[in-house]
């Protein structure tokens, strides 16, 4: 099983950003809000982030909530349904408000 977060699995491209945002199948919770599009018919999930200067001035608070949800993603991807999804950090969190976060993940990029 692969569990890499290699560019296959990356939203890279603004096009790409600009399709799932166009689609505004939006789902939201305290801490994060998850967009995403139809099937991509690329036979896995791609993941693009969004943590803003806004939700963290200082970068190292934005690369660690990155690195945390980019980390749920690729232990969780082969579940995933092959769609698009962009995450967007609407509140910034902290590791001892890290738990909170993925069980959040859990519920809006795994149900249906």
């Amino acid at each position: 099983m692969d569990n890499g977060f290699s560019k296959q699995y990356r939203l890279l491209k603004t096009d790409d950003f600009s399709s799932v945002f166009a689609l505004k199948k939006r789902r939201s919770r305290s801490f994060l809000q998850v967009f995403n599009s139809g099937d991509n018919q690329l036979g896995h999930p791609r993941l693009g982030l969004v943590v803003s200067k806004k939700t963290a001035k200082r970068a190292n608070a934005r690369n660690y909530m990155k690195r945390v949800i980019r980390e749920w993603f690729r232990t969780r991807k082969h579940k995933l349904p092959h769609q698009d999804y962009i995450v967007r950090v609407i509140r910034p969190f902290e590791p001892h408000t890290a738990a909170e976060v993925r069980e959040q993940l859990k519920q809006l990029m795994e149900k249906p």
